[in-house]
């Protein structure tokens, strides 16, 4: 835990007491603040009372006395409408934080030497993120990984002298943290998101902007028009900035021809390393994944032989187009994280011959945006509430079997693909939808699709 000592003996609202909610009220705490905790759920309310918190509704306390309001990322800030709690709070001139904020007022206070990666955008930052991660940690460094990629900041050990921080930021986190500043700031891509949340897709934009105008490097992804006009305003601004693609050869910067990784200066150009071979890091997506990891650690002093180490030995994200086992020349990926067609994507996009398993509870649009890739599934294997829809949308472009289940449709993929002789093929789920209608949750469909895959005879287990 890291107690957030900047509080000490000034008092605090909190409001959102979920997992991270409940961390960031015990961290104050811990820290020497006095907090008054409130959610809108009562189950909520009564696990901060048993784990011994303050709890008060905050719609009967005075305001005035509080230094600052700790909102959940996931309470409404402005859009559609703020929380009733923000309004009470705007309304006693308050300041409203949320836990990234705690954090970086606690690295500035006793360690704003230990390097702070930050990570954002609209895909592939929780990649980004573990893959930077895992270099620092194969290159021996003490290497604290939380943020939204799922462990609540506060939860990390606390800042000191060389120890390396890695930080997932959401646009919820990024805009209740006004004084975020990384030594490193990673902005990926833009694309529409979060937009019932944010208003508008320059809103969204804006937030997302704050984590690199405060970084000591901005990596800023330039293939679309807003993360480029926002490395261009942030370069003026005087922030030293880095530049990444995917698509457009850089006169500076990191950028991807093919699977190579190309470093730029000053219009001249060289291999920095080779993708080709790390399954892991398939396709331009984790191409553009890679350079900004290779970006964001050289900023913060990793020797190059240390990052190509670390990009070799790359696990993969779980859960994220990670492959699972092999037997003979088929590969078994797991890509559960894909809960809509967007997602699934990158991963269809990344192997010739696909035999898919798609399907749940579907989302709107369904796979329609996904026809470009039809011509590389060899065959589909449905399963969930989805079936019959997905059935429509594939009719006569792509052979397909009603599964019902993930168990049968992991047998008839891998039956059918053992039966393949015409090279390289995956058996993949990636599908399109989420889970809810026969799972938990993503990770705990991947789970069974692991257990799945690993009960098959002659199968090599990669996890």
């Amino acid at each position: 835990m890291i107690p957030v000592t900047t509080f000490k003996g000034r008092k605090a609202a909190l409001f959102g007491l979920g997992g991270s909610g409940l961390a960031t009220a015990e961290a104050l705490v811990a820290g020497g603040a006095v907090v008054t905790a409130w959610d809108d759920n009562p189950e909520s309310v009564a696990k901060a009372d048993a784990a011994g918190l303050a709890t008060a509704d905050l719609r009967h306390v005075d305001w005035t006395a509080f230094a600052a309001f700790v909102l959940s990322p996931g309470v409404p800030l402005t859009h559609p409408k703020p929380h009733w709690a923000v309004d009470l709070a705007h309304q006693a001139g308050v300041e409203i934080i949320g836990d990234v904020e705690l954090f970086v007022r606690e690295r500035r206070a006793h360690a704003p030497e230990c390097p702070f990666i930050a990570i954002t955008g609209t895909n592939g930052k929780s990649t980004t993120t573990a893959l930077i991660a895992h270099i620092l940690k194969t290159s021996g460094r003490d290497t604290q990984l939380g943020g939204n990629i799922g462990t609540a900041v506060l939860t990390l050990d606390p800042p000191k002298a060389g120890r390396f921080y890695v930080v997932e930021c959401s646009s919820y986190q990024i805009d209740l943290a006004p004084t975020l500043d990384p030594t490193a700031g990673i902005l990926l891509n833009l694309t529409p998101d979060h937009l019932d949340r944010h208003g508008t897709m320059q809103h969204y934009a804006d937030i997302k902007e704050r984590l690199v105008a405060g970084s000591g490097t901005a990596v800023v992804g330039v293939d679309d028009s807003f993360s480029s006009l926002i490395g261009d305003r942030v370069e003026r601004a005087g922030t030293r900035v880095v530049r990444i693609s995917r698509r457009h050869v850089l006169a500076d910067g990191i950028y991807a021809e093919g699977s190579s990784l190309m470093r730029a200066e000053g219009g001249s150009s060289s291999l920095f390393s080779d993708l080709a071979g790390i399954q892991t890091l398939r396709g331009g997506h984790n191409a553009q994944n890679a350079a900004a990891a290779v970006a964001a650690c050289l900023a913060v002093g990793v020797s190059e032989d240390e990052i190509i180490n670390g990009l070799k030995s790359f696990p993969g994200l779980k859960h994220r187009m990670q492959p699972v086992a092999k037997k003979d020349e088929i590969v078994f990926v797991n890509d559960s994280k894909a809960t809509n067609a967007d997602a699934a994507a990158p991963a269809l996009s990344s192997y010739e011959r696909i035999y898919w398993i798609a399907g749940g509870l579907p989302k709107e649009g369904g796979i329609a945006s996904l026809t470009p890739f039809f011509p590389k599934i060899v065959k589909a294997y449905l399963i969930g509430e989805a079936a019959p829809a997905f059935a429509v949308t594939l009719g006569e472009a792509v052979p397909y079997e009603i599964s019902g289940t993930l168990e049968k449709a992991v047998a008839h993929a891998a039956a059918d693909a053992a039966r393949d002789r015409q090279g390289p093929a995956a058996v993949m789920l990636s599908p399109a939808c989420a889970s809810f209608d026969q799972y938990k949750n993503f990770e705990v469909r991947g789970d069974a699709f692991v257990g799945h895959v690993a009960a098959l005879e002659g199968v090599t287990m990669l996890i």
